[in-house]
């Protein structure tokens, strides 16, 4: 025979969980809260365009092949501005250290179709981050000369920072959406899960439902507040009898 659970029953399992789920839920939500602002370190992020075309042609002002020679190129020269041959002069010039990894910190990238290089760079610091991206695309400028002989690259935008910059990451607050979102279906689940494994017997419907035995009688229960008015009574009522034997 197979069991199904109706909808009524899935209500009354929440309800009974309630506590459970809210307290997984609230854990939760506490622990990204507390990891998000006190243990994560801020990071921040600084960026520079720079326009790279090949040596302009003296015949015509504009020329669809080169332009497409130039989209072609665009990938060529994001692998050179993370190569050591960018990078490390780039170490030097701000004196970084060798135990710094800038190959981590900076993304290099352009739109579809575009001659435009995005430099990014993140960092905990976000004055580092803006000299390490402005440095970076300096030395591209002077570096690509020499290694694929292009002298048309153009520094369309520096890396600034503002008075107040705001880390790209950690987001606390998504992060403890995300939190809330994961303990309330944890919750859930374990609450399910409590409710799956608890074979105790609580109502006559149980005994139907597993033991497939019939119930022949129900014995009600009676509280305790119940059981001490009812002695009250039974009191009142002797006493009251041997009084009027005693008028008698």
């Amino acid at each position: 025979m197979e069991e199904t659970i109706s909808l009524k029953e899935l209500l009354e399992t929440l309800k009974k969980r309630l506590g459970l789920i809210l307290t997984i839920t609230c854990i939760a939500a506490i622990i990204s809260g507390i990891v998000s602002f006190f243990i994560l370190t801020p990071i921040y992020q600084a960026s520079t365009q720079i326009l790279v075309n090949q040596n302009k042609s003296e015949q015509a002002v504009y020329n669809y092949s080169e332009v497409q020679t130039n989209l072609q190129l665009i990938n060529t020269y994001n692998v050179i501005i993370k190569s050591p041959a960018i990078l490390d002069i780039v170490k030097d010039n701000l004196k970084l250290g060798e135990t710094v990894n800038l190959n981590e910190k900076i993304t290099v990238g352009s739109e579809k179709d575009s001659q435009v290089v995005n430099v990014s760079v993140q960092d905990p610091d976000p004055v580092v981050a803006a000299r390490i991206a402005n440095e970076t695309a300096s030395v591209f400028k002077e570096e690509i000369v020499k290694i694929m002989n292009v002298d048309n690259v153009n520094i369309l935008a520096k890396a600034e920072v503002k008075e107040n910059p705001e880390p790209i990451k950690p987001r606390p607050l998504l992060n403890i959406a995300i939190a809330i979102v994961v303990g309330l279906m944890a919750g859930v689940g374990l609450a399910f899960l409590l409710e799956y494994f608890d074979n105790t017997i609580k109502t006559e419907q149980d005994i139907d439902r597993i033991l497939g035995l019939p119930v022949l009688g129900v014995i009600a229960t009676i509280d305790n507040d119940k059981i001490i008015e009812m002695k009250t009574k039974r009191t009142e009522r002797r006493t009251r009898a041997r009084g009027e034997k005693v008028g008698i």
